[in-house]
């Protein structure tokens, strides 16, 4: 894959590989640690994205040497060269309703869920730029997430709802 001979990107590829492998593991064993997980994610992904394409929006185009697909490479290049910041601000700003939305339940999370979905797969394409396939794993953690009958908000446990009155 392009940009693993750059030892920064590797380093980075194997701890967000490792990283979306146990997000993984506990959307099967302890979907509350990974809700805050998603949340911590899409919090930073934001808080870094706005600071980034505020501060240097130039560096996005390094992207483009980075995806294994032509349109992406294209798109990059051309439309996307041309509005970084309102693109990458855009972005920036769904990632933080998403990570709000983590903490919530109901439909607002099961609708951030299938954004962070879309989002996830649709980032997949930008190969080691997105540490592919960590995007697509956690696109599975997160619907596992997602799947379960009854979402409550991420304070509030099944074993507290038993106790009310």
């Amino acid at each position: 894959m392009k940009g693993l001979e750059n030892n920064t990107y590797l380093i980075l590829y194997i701890i967000s590989n490792v990283i979306a492998l146990l997000m993984l593991l506990a959307a099967w064993t302890q979907r509350r640690i990974l809700r805050v997980m998603f949340f911590m994610v899409f919090a930073w992904a934001s808080w870094t994205n706005w600071n980034e394409a505020i501060i240097a929006p130039q560096f996005y185009l390094d992207y483009a040497g980075l995806t294994f697909s032509n349109w992406y490479r294209d798109f990059i290049q051309g439309w996307f060269s041309w509005h970084i910041t309102l693109a990458v601000g855009f972005i920036a700003t769904c990632q933080a309703l998403i990570a709000v939305s983590m903490l919530l339940r109901g439909w607002i999370f099961k609708t951030a869920a299938i954004g962070a979905i879309i989002f996830l797969l649709a980032i997949a394409p930008l190969g080691v730029g997105s540490a592919f396939p960590c995007t697509i794993i956690l696109a599975i953690a997160m619907w596992s997430s997602m799947r379960q009958k009854e979402i409550d908000y991420l304070w509030i446990s099944g074993s507290k709802k038993n106790l009310a009155v």
